[in-house]
């Protein structure tokens, strides 16, 4: 019998996903740490003395690592959406009933809950596009070397609105995080174990039943 610990197909879709978009978040956080405290600019000895210094790789290679970073991070986040889309609309619609004094009022929790992610989507979006932004535009990054485009804004100006978006996003991205604490430690418990094919134990010592379950994140 398999004793193993049973996740949903569902569940563990939603679990990789989590994973790969906070892993891809975590790579573009730490690379623009890096570049929020070595700016480019000034000379060696000069207005700049942290000009061309290298940790681990060289700049260029951190350019790599933060913008693929981001492009993984802005594509995984477009699956998650979809993924728990129905959660968003159903909180959004009970929302306006609330507003509108038709129905029973939403909970502090799920108050909390959607507010959080509304803020996480709105900086997430954000980020992305002046991302992009700095991604697709010739001359709109710092080190290119080329006339500032001007869209909209300098690339001072981007540049700002790129890096407080994501201060803010990294700050709901830790509240949601926290939010759903239960949730990812239970699921990852029940994944690791049965990949180091560990099966839980029963009220005696023994193997436990399986019992298959989803384990929902809400």
């Amino acid at each position: 019998m398999n004793n193993l610990p049973q996740v949903s197909t569902q569940t563990r879709r939603n679990w990789w996903v989590d994973l790969t978009l906070l892993t891809s978040g975590i790579v573009s956080a730490l690379s623009g740490i890096y570049f929020l405290f070595l700016p480019t600019g000034g000379d060696k000895g000069g207005a700049n003395p942290f000009y061309n210094i290298r940790i681990l790789f060289l700049r260029e290679t951190w350019e790599d690592i933060h913008a693929w970073g981001g492009v993984v991070m802005i594509v995984i986040a477009l699956l998650h959406i979809p993924l728990h889309w129905s959660w968003f609309v159903s909180m959004y619609k009970r929302m306006l009933k609330e507003i509108k004094g038709t129905s029973e009022k939403m909970g502090a929790k799920g108050r909390y809950n959607l507010y959080v992610n509304l803020t996480l989507a709105l900086s997430g979006l954000i980020v992305g596009l002046s991302g992009l932004y700095f991604f697709i535009i010739p001359g709109a990054s710092h080190g290119s070397g080329l006339t500032d485009p001007m869209w909209l804004f300098n690339r001072t100006t981007w540049d700002l609105i790129h890096t407080w978006a994501f201060v803010v996003m990294f700050a709901a991205a830790v509240l949601h995080f926290a939010i759903h604490w239960k949730w990812v430690t239970k699921v990852t418990t029940k994944i690791v174990n049965r990949f180091l094919r560990i099966r839980p134990a029963g009220p005696n010592g023994t193997a436990a039943t399986p019992r298959f379950v989803e384990v929902k994140n809400d």
